[in-house]
């Protein structure tokens, strides 16, 4: 078994011993393991590093089919975090077409919407794919808005908490800077949204509406203010900015006919 943590100590360097299909079906394995400190450890770290550094170019095709195919996964954290290692991949080599048709099969149907779980860790099925849907959404922004929507409008069994509807909005927002989107199409994701508020039923919103509103609040602001695709970068305006906002906010108007 492989000491990962050591390997961190020394700035990443790869054994000189070890075979690296070996030691990326070992990582590999490591990104689905149930216990939190193996998952969210040093492997990912580890992972994330070589993918960037270019150490696992040639392993990265391979990978990206097993991340794919871990979407059917049957264990949640296995499922949840394949999107983090995809988008690094993505971002490395781009995007095999079959990668992105499990993704968007698999993010709107997710069931398991926990952002936090206290013996499994980190989960966030939310915010991670919204990680790898921003990528996406780089080259594919029309799929990724209407991903992005099926997701809003999907049943759900809890109301996010830990800044799921943050993430999703942020992953919007960099797709909405996509220089080709037209000013119908950068708002036209919103009619499934706009329909379901619409045909809501007095009392209580249901998790998955109030999800919505929340996303598309903190959306708002990120459209209006411009949104940072890296951290330290500089804010981007999305396109069409106008008609984004005020397709926006007339789909908010649906729940709050109070506002302006």
């Amino acid at each position: 078994m492989t000491d990962w943590n050591k390997i961190v100590e020394s700035d990443y360097a790869v054994p000189g011993d070890r075979d690296l299909t070996a030691l990326t079906a070992e990582l590999s394995a490591a990104l689905a393991d149930p216990d939190p400190l193996i998952r969210d450890g040093a492997p990912y770290r580890v992972l994330g590093t070589w993918i960037r550094r270019g150490v696992l170019d040639a392993e990265l095709p391979a990978l990206g089919d097993a991340m794919a195919a871990r979407f059917d996964h049957p264990e949640v954290q296995a499922r949840t975090f394949a999107p983090l290692v995809l988008a690094w991949i993505v971002d490395r080599r781009g995007a095999a077409p079959a990668w992105v048709t499990a993704f968007e099969r698999w993010y709107p149907a997710e069931e398991d919407l926990r952002g936090h779980d206290p013996d499994l860790g980190w989960l966030h099925a939310v915010a991670h794919g919204a990680d790898l849907l921003g990528v996406y959404g780089r080259t594919e922004p029309t799929r990724m808005l209407d991903v992005a929507a099926r997701r809003l409008i999907a049943p759900a069994a809890l109301v996010w908490r830990d800044q799921e509807d943050d993430r999703l909005a942020h992953a919007v927002a960099v797709t909405l800077t996509h220089p080709e989107l037209t000013a119908d199409g950068a708002g036209a994701w919103l009619e499934p949204v706009a329909a379901d508020f619409r045909a809501g039923k007095p009392g209580p919103p249901p998790a998955h509406a109030s999800n919505a509103m929340r996303t598309l609040r903190a959306l708002y602001v990120l459209v209006d203010r411009g949104v940072r695709a890296e951290r330290n970068g500089a804010p981007v305006r999305v396109a069409h900015r106008e008609a984004v906002l005020e397709a926006l906010a007339a789909t908010l108007a649906v729940v709050a006919p109070f506002a302006g």
